[in-house]
């Protein structure tokens, strides 16, 4: 099954409703990241889309360097240099204190491109640096069920579908919703990974685990090996 999105405005190769993602705010990100990054210091940002976290990082600071697929996404982002192209593919003359990649790719469903995101990520972090990594632990998988929801004032999100399509994959369907008439759809393909597993990727990328830093296990740091 492919990924895919339905709405007004542009649409992003992944599914990603463009409109919709300028009206969420940040969800706690920024502070995740001045955790773990040196004040004023430097970030690459994989997968920034319209710069819902890029645009506080700034605000506080720090130098951001966004990255992302989507043309589209990559015009609405201010105040950080952009580089258009697909993460994997990432190859810049310099290192970061801290290199950020977010929105659960990592549980991307193809190997092969999560070993690149985590190459990308190694690659980029300075010597004693963070690499953030944001993923769906197995546990929040299995809790997965259609007709979950949550509320941000004018906007609302609802899991209107969820199957496992083969043995630790699942497709799903989100609901969009802003303000009384504006509704997108976003459907995509997720990989459950246990903590081992995603440990052996970061491994066999020259990167270690170090720690969650945040109680639901949803935000990982991981350090170069070394």
């Amino acid at each position: 099954m492919r990924n895919s999105g339905t709405g007004p405005g542009p649409i992003t190769p992944d599914g990603s409703p463009v409109d919709f993602y300028s009206a969420l705010r940040p969800y706690g990100e920024p502070a995740i990241v001045a955790q773990v990054t040196p004040p004023g210091g430097t970030v690459l940002e994989l997968g920034a889309g319209v710069g819902r976290v890029t645009h506080p990082l700034v605000e506080q600071g720090f130098e951001v360097v966004a990255v992302d697929e989507s043309a589209e996404m990559l015009a609405r982002v201010r105040g950080a240099h952009t580089v258009l192209g697909q993460v994997q593919d990432l190859r810049l003359e310099r290192r970061f204190d801290t290199v950020m990649l977010g929105s659960q790719l990592v549980n991307t469903v193809d190997d092969t491109v999560r070993r690149g995101f985590l190459a990308t990520c190694a690659r980029h972090v300075k010597p004693g640096g963070a690499v953030l990594l944001e993923w769906k632990p197995a546990e929040a998988h299995d809790r997965w069920r259609a007709g979950q929801s949550r509320e941000d004032g004018d906007i609302t999100i609802t899991l209107t579908a969820v199957e496992e399509v083969s043995p630790g994959i699942v497709h799903a369907t989100m609901r969009y919703t802003y303000g009384e008439d504006k509704v997108w759809t976003q459907s995509f393909s997720s990989r459950r990974l246990t903590d081992e597993e995603l440990s052996a990727d970061l491994a066999a990328e020259g990167l270690t685990f170090d720690r969650f830093l945040t109680r639901d296990r949803t935000w990982v740091r991981a350090s170069p090996t070394g």
